[in-house]
């Protein structure tokens, strides 16, 4: 899943906030550009399996939950900063990120990352890799021996490969194969990547009541079974 990188400067904007859930509104920020886990659908709305799977951890919860979209790279100081209250984006629970925002439990296990190239020979051990910026897609990518090439978001990654500027692109499985599927062009590798310590959502270090909460409801979907329905569904990894 995705990692964002930040530097200890972006600390600085942490001060001290009120309670997320004091407010009568809960926003639950996300990308929206990264399905199946969160895209916008037809109607402008944010659709996915965190939308579906986040509103039920809302309704278990019994919060009032709104959904705002904010781009990949700004997505954690823009919860540090208060404008909005939980991120439900596709987000890897990382001890790098673990310095600066909480975690709840994790909803989904790890999924494998792959390659998509336009060839089976593509030259994944040293040829240009592309990724999104601030994944651990990236970060695996520049500790391979592999030339990085990053991209803002995700869509760019894949252009790269279909216009030349890269061989391949690494990305979550789950993401990259509703692509292949679409476009006889593209080819999913038989290499796969296992990084990322499982999904979670992203909140403030001052909300731990709010966490907590969460918490209970993750919980509660799992040994309903509710989340391996969803899980299921979306085709976004492993079930519990």
């Amino acid at each position: 899943m995705k990692n964002l990188i930040l530097s200890t400067a972006a600390l600085a904007v942490t001060a001290t906030f009120a309670v997320a859930d004091a407010h009568s509104v809960v926003r639950m920020g996300t990308e929206g550009a990264y399905p199946p886990y969160n895209f916008l659908n037809d109607a402008g709305e944010v659709d996915g399996f965190e939308r579906e799977l986040g509103d039920e951890l809302c309704a278990r919860a019994e919060l009032t939950c709104e959904w705002v979209t904010n781009e990949w790279d700004s997505i954690i100081p823009n919860l540090v900063s208060g404008n909005y209250d939980v991120i439900m984006a596709g987000m890897s629970i990382t001890d790098e990120r673990d310095e600066v925002i909480d975690f709840s439990e994790a909803y989904t296990q790890p999924d494998p990352s792959a390659y998509l190239a336009l060839s089976a020979d593509a030259d994944i051990a040293g040829g240009v890799i592309a990724a999104q910026a601030g994944t651990i897609q990236a970060s695996h990518v520049a500790s391979s021996g592999a030339t990085l090439l990053e991209f803002a978001t995700p869509d760019e990654t894949v252009a790269a490969v279909k216009n030349g500027e890269a061989d391949a692109v690494l990305a979550d499985k789950s993401f990259l194969m509703p692509i292949a599927d679409a476009d006889p062009d593209l080819v999913m590798l038989d290499q796969q990547e296992l990084i990322g310590g499982g999904v979670g959502l992203g909140l403030r270090e001052s909300d731990g009541e709010l966490r907590e909460k969460f918490n209970a409801a993750i919980m509660s979907v799992k040994e309903d079974g509710t989340l391996n329905e969803l899980i299921a569904k979306w085709e976004v990894g492993e079930q519990f």
